[in-house]
């Protein structure tokens, strides 16, 4: 089955328009967005939509804490469509909605949606690195870095689970042709469908059942110095880093982790590791070495001369 990965992800959440101005700054562009939330797009037209979760329209809560209410998943064509409604159509309810979509539940009760993709085409460069011994990717004169670069979300990445069950969960997902590219012991697979390169769209981690919905999504960023120009100009915003900025070991994908009013956290990555058939998938227990290769340090004080400007200054003279 051709399933490309996420186009979207619906929250009903509380607080509408912290949400809205919260997206809006972490780079999305609101297309349709009102009081009663809206649609925020990355470049290639994968989305976040919000609105209030009393919304009659949305899907029904998880009954956890989740905001999330509904994943929906990009195919290529048609084909694929009918594939899945024929092989899920098995042994549970799949609805054809007003816009030809299929809207199912897995089997641990996230409402799932299918469709011919959003994505549009973009073409972009990704970025550059100069190195010794290698062949020069960026031009005599070309600088690495513009602090005025625009930094923007170019794709909805990936979604990561909590689950109370990640074996029953992965055999869902894998009768729609996911695969499982790593694996934490005990903890949860990163899954991979067909129709992307990608190390994962999805990753489950198996927690108790209280805790059931969604940890963090993603968005990828062209490389990972945007990573870092849009991480900071979130902090310079005044939104908490919860993890990060890193990279990770499997996926080998650059990270930073906000905490949001969405009930997640939502992260911005770069540089994820592609894969196809002849991938073996590693297996380690999960823990800080596993997961982040390194982490970076914000330092304002960096060279001598006297305390910094500004109140971090007055600090760090008492």
């Amino acid at each position: 089955m051709n399933i490309i990965g996420p186009d979207a992800l619906v929250f009903g959440v509380d607080d509408v328009a912290a949400c809205c101005q919260y997206l809006a700054d972490y780079g999305l562009k609101p297309v349709d967005v009102g009081d009663a939330g809206g649609r925020f797009e990355a470049l290639d037209g994968t989305h976040i939509l919000v609105r209030h979760k009393d919304d009659a329209a949305l899907p029904p809560a998880m009954g956890t804490a989740s905001m999330l209410r509904k994943t929906v998943y990009g195919v290529a064509d048609d084909a694929t469509l009918a594939a899945i409604a024929e092989e899920l159509g098995r042994d549970r309810e799949v609805r054809r909605l007003a816009d030809g979509s299929l809207e199912v539940a897995d089997d641990m009760g996230f409402v799932l949606g299918f469709q011919r993709t959003v994505r549009r085409p973009i073409s972009m460069p990704a970025e550059t690195v100069n190195a010794p011994g290698g062949p020069r990717q960026r031009p005599a004169n070309a600088v690495g870095v513009d602090p005025d670069a625009a930094a923007l979300p170019r794709s909805l990445s990936h979604v990561v689970y909590f689950v109370p069950d990640a074996a029953k969960a992965e055999a869902f997902y894998a009768r729609l042709g996911f695969v499982c590219t790593d694996r934490f012991t005990g903890v949860g697979p990163f899954l991979r469908p067909a129709g992307t390169a990608d190390h994962h769209t999805l990753f489950m981690i198996q927690t108790p059942p209280f805790m059931k919905g969604c940890e963090h999504f993603t968005f990828h960023m062209g490389g990972p110095t945007e990573v870092m120009l849009a991480g900071s100009r979130f902090v310079e915003k005044g939104y908490e880093s919860f993890w990060g900025p890193g990279r990770h070991r499997f996926g080998s994908n650059w990270f930073w982790y906000f905490n949001s009013p969405l009930g997640c956290h939502v992260e911005y990555d770069a540089d994820m590791d592609q894969h196809d058939e002849r991938w073996a998938a590693r297996e380690v227990p999960m823990g800080a070495d596993a997961s982040q290769l390194f982490l970076f340090q914000y330092r304002e004080k960096w060279a001598p001369g006297g305390p910094p400007p500004g109140a971090a200054g007055v600090a760090q003279r008492h």
